[in-house]
This record gives C-alpha cells, sequence and structure tokens, in this order.
C-alpha cells in the first residue's frame, strides 16, 4: 500500500506530495504543526491537540484551513489510507503561498498537509524497559517557544548534539541552570518521596498534550504533581526522571550528562504512568 498525504484538498502519493516553492512555512517558517499518537487503530488526544492547534493559529493571526469537523475527518481519513494502527498522524498549517514579503499576505489561504506513519509499538516498550540517556544544552531558542510552529531548528541542533554524545534527547537549562524541555518533549521528575515535579507551563516552555493528560492519569493513580522548576542538579538526583510527548508517551530518563539516575534503571512511578496512560486519554477512532 502506498503511503498517502493530504496536500490543500488533494489525497495523493506520498511520492508525489510538494507544496509550492513560495509557500510561507517553507521561507518564513510561518506555520504550525501538530502530532498525535495513534495507538490500536484510534487518534489520541485529538481534541486537545486541536484546541492547541486552535490557540496557536490565534496567536499568530493565522486563520483555520477548514472548519474544525471537516479536519478532524481529514485526519482520520488519512490515518484510515494509510492502513495506521499504530503510529502517529502529523499535521500542518502554514499562513499559504504567496510572493515573498515580510508582511502577512492578504486574502491568502491558509495551507494544510496532513500525513501519517506506522510504528511499532514493541519498539516502544522495549526502550521504555531500559530507557534514554539525556544531555543538557543551554537556551538558544526565541521566546514563544508556548506556540508549537515549524520554526525548530535549535531543536535540530540540540538533538543532534545529543546523538553524538549517545543520548536520546536534549534538555534545555535556563542560564540559573533550571530544565525548561526538551527538544521534541517535556521534562519530569520524581522526587524522594514520590511527588511528580515539572515546569510551569504558562511561560518558557510548550503546554504539551501529553503533559497535560499526564495530570489526569497521575491524579488516577493517586499521585501528587508539583508544577515548579528544578535544576539540573535536582533532576540528576531525584528518584526518578522522565520525559513525556505524544510520540514517547512517559519515556524513562536514566542518564543525564553522563550522570546515571538512581539505579540507572527505568523506575516504577513512570512505568505506571506509561502503562496506564491509554486507560485514561482520549480515543478517537480512526
Amino acid at each position: 500500500m502506498p503511503r498517502i498525504t493530504y496536500v490543500n484538498g488533494r489525497y495523493l502519493r506520498h511520492a508525489d506530495a510538494f507544496v509550492h516553492v513560495e509557500d510561507r512555512g517553507y521561507q518564513f517558517a510561518d506555520g504550525v504543526y501538530e502530532v498525535c499518537e495513534v495507538k490500536r487503530g484510534y487518534v489520541v488526544d485529538m481534541t486537545r491537540h486541536l484546541d492547541r492547534l486552535d490557540r496557536s493559529l490565534r496567536e499568530l493571526s493565522m486563520a483555520w484551513p477548514m472548519h474544525r469537523r471537516a479536519l478532524e475527518l481529514v485526519i482520520r481519513e488519512v490515518v484510515r489510507r494509510n492502513g495506521v494502527h499504530d503510529g502517529l498522524v502529523y499535521l500542518q498549517v502554514t499562513r499559504g503561498v504567496a510572493p515573498r514579503d515580510f508582511l502577512f499576505p492578504q486574502a491568502v489561504a491558509p495551507a494544510l498537509v496532513v500525513t501519517a506513519r506506522k510504528a511499532d509499538p514493541a519498539r516502544a516498550e522495549k526502550r521504555a524497559e531500559t530507557g534514554i540517556k539525556v544531555i543538557t544544552v543551554p537556551e538558544t531558542r526565541w521566546d514563544r517557544v508556548d506556540i508549537k510552529t515549524v520554526g525548530l531548528l535549535p531543536n535540530v541542533l540540540a538533538k543532534e548534539a545529543a546523538r553524538a554524545a549517545g543520548a536520546q534527547e536534549a534538555w534545555f537549562v535556563d542560564a540559573d541552570g533550571t530544565v525548561k524541555e526538551g527538544g521534541s518533549s517535556n521534562a519530569w521528575i520524581v522526587t524522594a518521596d514520590g511527588r511528580l515535579v515539572t515546569r510551569p507551563a504558562e511561560h518558557g516552555i510548550l503546554r504539551g498534550i501529553t503533559r497535560t493528560t499526564m495530570f489526569e492519569v497521575a491524579a488516577a493513580l493517586g499521585l501528587t504533581i508539583e508544577e515548579r522548576g528544578f535544576t539540573v542538579a535536582e533532576a540528576k538526583a531525584a528518584r526518578e526522571a522522565f520525559i513525556s510527548s505524544a510520540t514517547t508517551i512517559a519515556m524513562p530518563v536514566v542518564e543525564i550528562d553522563g550522570a546515571p539516575i538512581a539505579n540507572s534503571h527505568p523506575g516504577s512511578v513512570v512505568l505506571s504512568l506509561r502503562g496506564a496512560f491509554f486507560d485514561i486519554a482520549e480515543k478517537c477512532q480512526a
């Protein structure tokens, strides 16, 4: 079965799916995106992802590319046409195609691309059994990381630095040593007495959808969450550490900058969060 991509009103073979050279997403990173997990044939947390898309579009004075209900149908159709039972669906909205100019173009329709791809859930579970390594990097991004834009070059560089160091994620760190978030994830620690700690999402980080749902998962498991900053030193001394995102859910961190976390093995708290997540998250039939 060939991959199918939705591009501005058409379902195309992935190999034939193109956008115009003057699409503002290409020339200015003038666009936003969302990534939803697909698990067991369900699109996970789609309502919250589209709510965040709505906020990103409003923050950039960008129109919806179509009615929200129609976009939900496109997402489901792309997942169905690609036969994705487990994997992810990606959607991107840009301001549209117009002659290159820094000013917003007038009377231009937003451009929409939706893709989906399969993933092997066994591979993710195997990764969770061993955990991942993280490095820390200085914060180099613009101030509005709360908007989920396609301007991700600092994130790309951070994750390349992680790969070069034999790690799988990089945490951005403020000048005072406070952890912000990962290149494509939110950052968490577990204190000695079992409390979950993650940085407040009002400013400086993206309000992750998986992060938001994790509050409900924690409540169901009787766990307490503290929204506050934590330092790299505190993270290295923590009982557990983990990241959350649509593609990793809750993924144990067993090493930070070469320092082992606890006994260098995934902890019981993060594994319990991971195990309960799908039962509590919203599930939309694809």
